[in-house]
């Protein structure tokens, strides 16, 4: 595991000094990136022009809420987010190329094209983070501020982990690279607001299927002082690190699983 997180870092910096030879063309796509993110942000702040709340939640909340699921997902993009590339790879045929090298393939397909720009979209998220906390109508205690720490630690975790089983279904489904963003791309968008706007049935499926509702929403009920719509007991609120070790033990089973049954390409 050491030796391939090191790996991890030579690759990452090589194609970042590799992408650092056009500075202008890094600082122009650091900079449109960071503002295509924060357009969700500014969408957020319309929406709060014409009304005092949002399913219950005042402006600062949200934003708090926003702020906590970016940092999460824009981190697991800028870590695994090229996963999502797997399907082509196999299609290619690159990915038998991969199978050969002394490094696993998760790193490979992670660091391919490593672009700079991915982890430049964390600074908005996190100067928004700093910005809103101050803000909210909370007596702040050495408890709350940890789980704050540790909602964006684990809630990066479980997108790392949903990243993952989302590439290792593309092992089977060839196709299914549109689907899957549904979970990705979907669930960052998705737990940027909070989960009393949508139906029972549906925070059911995104708090016991698919975990989404541990990356920010069950700690920031802690944080926020808000009983949870569901009735879950308290302990859930603090459920968020053990549901990450759960669903990267998941994503590391379905991606060893898959690469047993690869049989290279066309499979």
């Amino acid at each position: 595991m050491a030796e391939q997180l090191r790996m991890y870092g030579v690759l990452v910096w090589a194609w970042t000094r590799s992408a650092a030879q056009y500075p202008v063309s890094l600082v122009l796509l650091g900079v449109g990136s960071a503002v295509v993110t924060g357009l969700d942000a500014l969408a957020i702040v319309i929406v709060f022009t014409g009304a005092d709340r949002l399913g219950g939640f005042t402006a600062a909340e949200v934003l708090f809420l926003y702020a906590t699921a970016a940092l999460a997902f824009q981190a697991s993009d800028a870590l695994l987010g090229n996963t999502e590339l797997l399907s082509r790879h196999v299609r290619e045929g690159t990915f038998d190329t991969m199978m050969t090298r002394p490094v696993s393939p998760l790193v490979q397909i992670a660091t391919e094209r490593f672009n700079p720009r991915r982890p430049i979209r964390i600074v908005l998220p996190a100067v928004l983070l700093a910005l809103v906390l101050p803000r909210l109508d909370v007596p702040w205690t050495p408890g709350r501020a940890a789980v704050v720490a540790v909602m964006v630690v684990s809630g990066t975790a479980i997108f790392c982990g949903i990243w993952v089983l989302a590439a290792s279904v593309q092992f089977v489904l060839m196709e299914s690279h549109g689907a899957t963003k549904s979970l990705t791309y979907g669930g960052g968008f998705l737990t940027q607001y909070p989960l009393s706007l949508f139906a029972r049935d549906f925070v059911r499926g995104v708090t016991f299927v698919v975990p989404l509702a541990f990356v920010n929403w069950q700690p920031a009920l802690y944080v926020l002082d808000r009983p949870d719509p569901l009735g879950l007991p308290g302990p859930a609120r603090f459920a968020s690190p053990a549901v990450a070790v759960v669903t990267c033990a998941a994503a590391a089973l379905a991606w060893r699983t898959g690469l047993r049954r690869y049989r290279s390409t066309g499979n």
